[in-house]
């Protein structure tokens, strides 16, 4: 078990996403002719750092303000459970989430003088969401913005200019899907846990709506990814070849249906599982369509 407890808290079978994003951002920035092996796997290091810094101080908040002893747990939300359980010590949950975010520091450093001074308040912006989600941002209202831009959309942006030391108008373009699509990996998860996050004095947006009208959102932003790449590729502001995350459509659907019907947990389990499907490889067969557009 001692390995084991640790993989679940850093929540191991989430840490695809810094994957699809550093493949989807480094995709990019080479289809426009920009491309640094050692940069791009220490952007990902540092990218995968980042994630796991959220996932664990996110378990220690939920631990601190009890809401693990009120979600009803399930594979894709409710936390790991070890905490509780008594399996790690909130103080070495603590440590090891901020010193997670502390081995990003001279990562964010080497590539601000490498790159350029831009990156810095990328940097800076993320490391705030991290650090204030669960304490603060999450008692907002509408809290899902900050996982949707600092993990999201302004990581695309960040990988693609430690590649090429600038922004273009496609790259941002091309980063907003990323941006909705974590957005809603946190919007649907939160579902379930609506009665638990209300104990805690929380306010996710299902709480501050609805989970019906949270619902009606997921759905709406959903398509909106789709019809985002579509727009996309008629104004060449993405390579055709992106048409590939259309891919995806049949799992969004199913994502859309069980999110529509959150009250079944026997409807919304699957969609979550779905959910997940759709973040990570929406992004992934953008990426090869970036990478195919290149090479055809």
């Amino acid at each position: 078990m001692g390995l084991k407890k640790w993989l679940l808290l850093i929540r191991a079978p989430f840490l695809t996403l810094p994957v699809a994003l550093a493949f989807l951002g480094t995709s990019i920035a080479w289809y426009n002719g920009f491309f640094h092996l050692g940069h791009a796997l220490l952007a990902f290091l540092g990218l995968l750092l980042a994630h796991i810094s959220v996932n664990v101080l996110n378990e220690y908040h939920d631990y601190q303000s009890g809401v693990d002893f009120d979600t009803n747990k399930t594979p894709f939300s409710g936390g790991s459970g070890v905490l509780p359980a008594g399996l790690i010590k909130p103080k070495q949950a603590l440590w090891l989430g901020l010193g997670s975010l502390l081995a990003i520091v001279p990562i964010g450093i080497y590539f601000v003088i490498t790159s350029g001074l831009a990156l810095l308040w990328l940097l800076l912006f993320g490391a705030a969401c991290i650090v204030l989600y669960t304490p603060f941002i999450l008692k907002m209202g509408w809290a899902e913005w900050a996982p949707g831009l600092g993990l999201g959309a302004l990581a695309i942006l960040g990988l693609y200019y430690i590649q090429t030391g600038g922004f273009t108008q496609e790259a941002i373009f091309a980063s907003i899907p990323s941006g909705i699509l974590v957005h809603n990996l946190l919007l649907l998860n939160e579902l379930p846990d609506i009665e638990a996050d209300k104990k805690a004095g929380r306010r996710s947006l299902p709480i501050f709506i609805g989970g019906a009208k949270a619902a009606a959102v997921y759905s709406f932003l959903t398509v909106l990814v789709y019809l985002w790449i579509i727009v996309g590729v008629v104004t060449d502001f993405m390579p055709a070849f992106s048409l590939l995350a259309l891919l995806t459509i049949p799992m969004a659907i199913k994502a859309i249906r069980g999110a529509l019907s959150y009250q079944q947990m026997d409807r919304l389990v699957p969609a979550l599982a779905s959910n997940v499907m759709v973040v990570i490889f929406t992004q992934l067969l953008m990426g090869l369509g970036y990478v195919l557009a290149r090479v055809f």
